[in-house]
């Protein structure tokens, strides 16, 4: 009766075996749930619905979320890959080089770690030769992806390619396979030189076979 209200607001591990809470009574208490009230009433207020509808709701919105992100990755990448109604007349047409098929492509709003499953679609596009694609960040850095179908592994080796790409681009090293390789760079302003120094290093190659 003297403390009146005792609301526990948190409680965490001191040490092992010991927890420890930390609680308010009386006034204090009473003020603070209503202000707990009142951040309730506010939100609920904000989606225009009932307070006792708010968690249902905040697991709704998230799910949708969810599906949004998804389909707005989905779209860019059908984008990057000159795909869908905006990307009439921008698909990149395919190289040769010394009788290899080359694909190379600056993608802008891409996710790095995206571009892996977009030069696999690439490979399997063009069915036999050299993928690259340069992914280009909302700060200014740049990431690039190589792959070599598995028919020309012996001749050419994504982790060399991709480490010419991410030199021209102030980065070092790459890893991955030899069908497949990613490496990251500083400087994405220096995108177009990277797909060029990737494209001379194939050349090369493809002129010694």
């Amino acid at each position: 009766g003297d403390i009146a209200i005792f609301k526990v607001v948190s409680e965490s591990a001191v040490a092992s075996g010991i927890r420890r809470i930390e609680a308010l009574t009386g006034e204090g208490a009473r003020r603070y749930l209503v202000e707990q009230e009142r951040t309730l009433k506010e939100a609920a207020g904000a989606l225009r619905i009932a307070p006792e509808d708010l968690p249902s709701r905040v697991v709704s919105l998230m799910e949708e979320r969810k599906r949004l992100e998804r389909e707005l990755a989905q779209a860019k990448k059908q984008l990057a890959m000159g795909g869908g109604s905006a990307g009439g007349g921008t698909e990149t047409p395919v190289e040769d080089l010394g009788g290899v098929k080359l694909l190379a492509r600056k993608l802008e709003g891409v996710n790095p770690k995206d571009l892996r499953g977009l030069v696999d679609e690439g490979k399997k596009k063009i069915g036999s030769g050299v993928v690259v694609y340069v992914a280009i960040s909302e700060d200014g850095k740049g990431a690039i992806a190589v792959g070599v179908t598995e028919d020309l592994t012996s001749r050419f080796n994504a982790v060399e390619l991709v480490k010419a790409g991410a030199a021209a681009m102030g980065g070092k090293g790459g890893g991955g396979r030899p069908d497949m390789a990613q490496a990251g760079g500083p400087e994405a302003a220096k995108a177009d030189q990277a797909l060029e120094a990737v494209r001379a290093a194939a050349g090369e190659l493809a002129g010694a076979a």
